[in-house]
């Protein structure tokens, strides 16, 4: 049922994508194509297995490969098509502007001047910021005091990205880096600008931040280590000498966590973003959390933002998932590790995947399994816990990186919501709900850009993140494991 139950939603997330898509005319539907050859490989396997088919390893594999023929095939026709709608968009918008530019300067009276009694910015400053915008970038209509700057309403005159380079060039021109310029949308989904001074800019750690991040990791190694011996049946540190023993395991969940900042880490340095240490969150049953990581200086829009939050979950993920693999195929009897069938029914994905690869080895009641399995599998669940869809996980950042800042805040609501009510079956979940909620106390700062959206090509891949995310997390019920042919 759950497996169906996730096809369905799958397929309703298609359906909405492409009423979504279908305004836009031929690159909306081709956009939403690239979404279809993404998420189809998955839904035509899970619905398979649903039915009763088993898919082996080279049938997923050509599912993959000629789905990510199909993925460059229908990219390469989305920037052809792009590419003429942008040539004759620029073509009508240099008509439009002109007139309007012409029209204005004749007909239009100066915006009104607005108090500036209660705004922290010193009044010369104020005038000076005013004096950036124009009837070709933003036409200002009003001015409101916000924290220590003001907001500017008014009306958007060209493209998002090309204005916010105009007007900061502008007013970094007039006034240095004393102040940052901001292109959001307010409450009315009206597109404003925000001026505030950079001394708040966000900030690097500081030495006692910067201790406690070196000491979570440092706990995160020693619970690793732990983990390590409560698989192997003991407890390590009333047995330390059998450190090589566990050595092993300690450093197969380290790679997972070390591949994810990693990941977050090589996305941030292309958009010359600063990133602060990670602070893991240390736990004995599986040896970490993973780790929260917090902006050192700001983004300059929603694509980087996405590209540095679905960097760590693929980068990690990957490697998680390369380890479970590898597991599958070289376990055998006398691989020197047992787990319970119920092992294989703690997850959708790592279930469907065990009986794909060893076929009906996993039948028996106790599956012996080579130990990369294992890590692979914990590697697997730390990664989909940070892309659940909430506050400042990597999963909330994807979904406001996506959708923006209200679906993102409606989706934080909804997740700790479920998590809530999952706390009655299992209490973790209740402690990631608390961890949700501190984490929304101290709300990040916008990107420089929040009105350009990322691509489709983008919002497909963090579609499929998600999807695998619940696929992860979401356990196979007795009976559909008994239809897929795990356990006696």
């Amino acid at each position: 049922m759950f497996t169906a139950l996730t096809i369905v939603v799958a397929l309703g997330i298609l359906g909405w994508g492409f009423n979504r898509a279908r305004p836009y005319g031929k690159i909306g539907i081709l956009a939403w194509l690239q979404s279809v050859v993404l998420m189809a490989p998955w839904i035509l396997f899970f619905g398979l297995f649903a039915a009763g088919i088993y898919l082996n390893l080279a049938g997923m594999l050509l599912l993959f490969v000629i789905s990510t023929g199909a993925y460059i095939w229908i990219g390469r026709q989305l920037r052809a098509e792009g590419q003429d709608f942008l040539a004759k968009r620029a073509a009508a918008k240099v008509a439009i502007e002109s007139a309007l530019s012409n029209s204005e300067t004749e007909t239009s009276p100066a915006p009104v001047p607005q108090p500036a009694d209660s705004v922290s910015i010193p009044d010369e400053d104020l005038q000076t910021i005013k004096g950036i915008f124009g009837v070709d970038t933003f036409f200002l209509t009003e001015t409101i005091p916000y924290q220590d700057g003001a907001v500017f309403r008014g009306n958007l005159r060209g493209e998002p990205e090309p204005t916010l380079a105009k007007l900061t060039g502008s007013l970094t021109a007039q006034l240095g880096d004393r102040y940052r310029l901001f292109l959001i949308e307010n409450q009315d989904e009206k597109p404003v600008v925000v001026v505030l001074p950079s001394k708040n800019d966000p900030k690097p750690l500081n030495l006692t931040q910067t201790l406690l991040s070196i000491v979570l990791f440092l706990a995160t190694i020693a619970a690793s280590l732990e983990t390590g011996g409560i698989l192997l049946g003991f407890d390590f540190y009333s047995s330390p000498e059998r450190y090589r023993e566990v050595l092993p395991f300690s450093l197969g969940i380290l790679s997972v966590l070390l591949a994810h900042e990693l990941g977050h880490w090589l996305a941030a340095k292309r958009y010359q973003v600063r990133v602060n240490l990670p602070f893991f969150i240390p736990t004995w049953q599986i040896g970490s959390f993973g780790a929260i990581t917090r902006f050192a200086s700001l983004l300059p829009n929603r694509t980087a933002l996405f590209d540095i939050a679905v960097a760590g979950p693929i980068a990690g993920g990957l490697v998680a998932l390369g380890m479970l693999i590898t597991g599958l195929l070289l376990s055998h009897e006398g691989a020197g590790f047992k787990v319970p069938t119920q092992f294989f029914e703690g997850s959708i994905l790592v279930g469907t995947l065990a009986r794909v690869i060893m076929g009906t080895a996993v039948q028996q009641s106790i599956v012996e399994v080579n130990p990369l399995v294992v890590l692979g599998w914990i590697g697997l669940v730390v990664t989909a816990i940070n892309v659940m869809p909430a506050g400042q996980l990597d999963g909330g950042r994807i979904v406001q990186a996506i959708y923006g800042r209200q679906i993102a805040g409606r989706a934080t609501i909804a997740t700790i919501v479920i998590l809530g009510l999952a706390s009655l079956v299992n209490p973790l979940a209740l402690y990631w709900a608390i961890v949700i909620v501190v984490l929304q106390r101290n709300p990040e700062r916008p990107s420089l850009n929040e009105l350009s959206e990322p691509d489709d090509a983008r919002a497909a891949i963090g579609l499929v993140v998600l999807f695998l995310m619940v696929m992860i997390l979401l356990p196979l019920t007795p009976s559909l494991a008994g239809r897929l042919g795990i356990g006696g």
